[in-house]
């Protein structure tokens, strides 16, 4: 069956953007009326980030937000399968001067969970010899699937999050930029909390380490996702001075105040599915069922 699934993905990669978007929309609907549970950690998150919406608008946005998510899964198929020609003219590309002027240095390149966030790592993939995480799937066929996506465009490296340090950074020290997404729950562990629109965020400290111990300067990127099928936008920020500094705590506030300040930019297109906020303080109730 899965075999299927991928051929009908596949076959979907031709069609042009404007047509294969009504395809994702479609397909986020769907997800967004029989995914039960997911539709409601979006509610939640969207509740605590955003209280001062009333209900209605926040239903709006989580219906935004799942027409969006759909597309980034169909569109994907473009940058698993279409020419890089397609790719170049799809997602434009700013503020690239900033990675020019960097190159041959240790850059972190700050990419938080946008639905545009595989796109953009394509397109990266294809200006720069880069480093990125890699999490294994549980289904080998779409792992196999992941994997090649991941892979096509100048060899990268690609890390688990089971992976030492040390091996990134010597890889960041000979100049190859690590595409770093830091912005999920991913347990107390090398956690702080900070806050993220108000709420106390169990929040990795991986940016200011890693800057720290490979000499690294970051710079954001961020990809948007276009209206009516016109493509993407990947952005690459300005680097950011005085960073690291000796306070790892506001280092990492500085962090999710960079993503905040993005989110309110796209809400509809900031990764609300995930439990973001699973990870409490001692003695703090649960958000999430």
């Amino acid at each position: 069956m899965i075999y299927f699934g991928v051929f009908i993905f596949w076959l979907l990669h031709f069609l042009p953007l404007p047509l294969l978007a009504l395809v994702g929309q479609g397909l986020g609907m769907l997800f967004y009326v029989l995914g039960r549970e997911r539709r409601g950690v979006a509610r939640i998150n969207l509740g605590l980030c955003f209280p001062e919406l009333d209900a209605r608008a926040r239903e709006r946005l989580v219906r935004q937000h799942f027409r969006a998510f759909g597309r980034s899964i169909v569109e994907r198929g473009i940058s698993w399968w279409s020419r890089e020609q397609r790719i170049r003219r799809l997602v434009r590309v700013e503020g690239i001067e900033h990675m020019r002027a960097a190159q041959g240095k240790p850059v972190i390149m700050l990419a938080p969970h946008f639905v545009g966030l595989d796109m953009g790592g394509s397109r990266v993939a294809m200006d720069f010899h880069a480093a990125s995480m890699y999490s294994q799937q549980k289904n080998p066929v779409l792992d196999r699937l992941l994997l090649h996506g991941r892979q096509r465009f100048n060899a990268p490296h690609l890390f688990s999050r089971q992976d030492n340090v040390r091996s990134v950074v010597k890889v960041m020290r000979r100049g190859i930029p690590f595409y770093y997404l830091p912005d999920m729950d991913f347990g107390p562990r090398d956690s702080i909390f900070v806050p993220f629109f108000g709420v106390p965020t169990a929040t990795i400290t991986g940016v200011s380490r890693l800057a720290r111990l490979a000499g690294a300067v970051v710079i954001p990127v961020v990809t948007r996702q276009l209206s009516w099928g016109r493509g993407y936008v990947l952005t690459y920020y300005s680097p950011w001075e005085n960073f690291p500094t000796e306070d790892i705590q506001a280092d990492t506030r500085r962090v999710n105040a960079f993503i905040e300040n993005r989110v309110r930019e796209m809400p509809e297109q900031y990764y609300w599915l995930h439990k973001r906020f699973k990870t409490r303080p001692e003695g703090e109730p649960k958000f999430y069922p």
